[in-house]
């Protein structure tokens, strides 16, 4: 199975030259750390930059420069600041080519349930999500394919409040690589796990990769 980076550096290698992406809090932002220069990809953060490098450490830290998730960060030649309604006009009018978030759960119809489990003292964190899941042409999503209890994540339909209906259009896991298509879902990818034993933990209709051509 796959680190939380290797998991990054997946996302990273799929995300297309000369993209506008923003990264979710949290897991997602690990993204920017392998992000080839060749790919030109241009990074974007709902609290009001646009040209964002990777995390900063040591003397790189700024504490007045940070991602929308409060971590510090680098600026790349070229970037620009702007006010944070101008950033969720970028994000609500479709401006954005991808984005990457976390997920509480996916359906198979590619609705996204990452914001409120629903328990009664659970803290909701909104945030973007729901302005870059609709407004981005496409939505990776970065997850363990399994919660603690060994439910998996991916489901028929979410039992957790929505944050965005049918906009996930694809699925990084620990476990496997999904596509989620008109189709249905595309098990695109195994790690460290057979398609037998995964089909077996899912409860969800899998098609092969041929299907998706």
């Amino acid at each position: 199975m796959l680190t939380r980076d290797q998991i990054a550096e997946r996302v990273a290698r799929d995300v297309p030259t000369g993209s506008y992406v923003n990264l979710g809090i949290g897991q997602p932002t690990r993204v920017a750390a392998f992000l080839r220069p060749e790919q030109q990809v241009v990074l974007h953060t709902e609290n009001g930059m646009l040209g964002m490098g990777p995390e900063a450490v040591g003397d790189e830290i700024d504490p007045d420069l940070v991602n929308a998730g409060k971590v510090p960060v680098t600026e790349l030649p070229g970037a620009s600041y702007f006010h944070h309604a101008d950033s969720f006009a970028m994000m609500r009018g479709g401006h954005l080519d991808v984005c990457v978030l976390g997920a509480f759960q996916v359906s198979t119809a590619g609705d996204l349930a990452n914001w409120h489990t629903g328990e009664p003292d659970a803290i909701p964190a909104v945030g973007g999500a729901m302005d870059l899941a609709i407004g981005a042409k496409d939505v990776f999503v970065m997850m363990a394919l399994f919660a603690k209890d060994g439910a998996p994540k991916l489901v028929q339909q979410c039992s957790y409040p929505l944050t965005g209906l049918a906009c996930v259009s694809r699925i990084y896991t620990d476990h496997a690589l999904f596509h989620l298509t008109e189709r249905g879902v595309i098990l695109a990818e195994t790690f460290g796990i057979s398609e037998d034993e995964l089909r077996k933990r899912i409860d969800v209709p899998l098609l092969a990769p041929e299907d998706e051509t």
